[in-house]
């Protein structure tokens, strides 16, 4: 039995994507969530955490609505493009990027709060902006909490289900990856072809996770300290 290459890139595709804007876009909500003061971080931490109890249909059918030809955002795309965002492969990358916004944010925040306030007042003292002092002090000390955070939201990604399931459909070459080829496979009794595919993603995250852990645990062995 011969694997569906196709699915797979496609989803190796979204994920790369999804897990670079991630960490770009998480790294500014990490660190106000780690540093700020505000009586309503807790209202920003529980929407940062809502995709993790939500049911991923739940969200992905708000997503798919608010990504439709009669919410404002549908309709400036479509204004803008001539299509709409929903089953697209543009449609996946925003409902991924929803969904796996915790698995990032989390543990860069996680990270952030663990760096010793007397080195960012340190740096400060000796004149470093804000800007400086994060680039200087803060992210060389949070580096394994953000290969965590961006490692987890690529696996994280590379399996999720109903999110994309609602967002994009099932075209293939467009919107079909990995678990909906699985899906798909299963439904038509093919279970020979789900298994070598479901292997080969399990096979790919477990590697990945295994090599990202190791690599930290190196880190935090031979830190300044240890």
């Amino acid at each position: 039995m011969v694997i569906d290459w196709e699915p797979f890139w496609l989803t190796l595709q979204l994920a790369v994507i999804v897990s670079a804007i991630l960490l770009v876009i998480g790294l500014p909500i990490a660190y106000w969530i780690a540093f700020s003061r505000s009586r309503l971080k807790f209202l920003v931490e529980a929407v940062v955490a809502l995709p993790i109890v939500l049911p991923p249909t739940v969200l992905g059918f708000y997503v798919l609505v608010a990504l439709g030809p009669r919410s404002p955002l549908g309709r400036w795309w479509i204004a803008l493009t001539g299509h709409t965002l929903a089953f697209t492969f543009s449609g996946l990358v925003i409902g991924s990027i929803l969904y796996s916004l915790p698995f990032a944010v989390q543990p860069f925040a996680a990270s952030f709060s663990g760096v010793d306030r007397k080195l960012m007042a340190a740096s400060a003292t000796l004149g470093a902006s804000p800007l400086r002092t994060f680039v200087r002090v803060v992210l060389p000390l949070s580096i394994p909490g953000l290969i965590a955070g961006t490692a987890l939201s690529f696996a994280h990604t590379m399996g999720e289900f109903g999110v994309v399931l609602m967002v994009g459909g099932n075209i293939p070459g467009v919107t079909r990856t990995v678990s909906i080829d699985i899906y798909d496979q299963v439904q038509a009794s093919n279970y020979a072809a789900a298994n070598q595919t479901a292997l080969l993603l399990l096979v790919i995250c477990f590697g990945m996770l295994s090599v990202v852990y190791g690599l930290n645990r190196r880190t935090w062995l031979f830190s300044p300290g240890r």
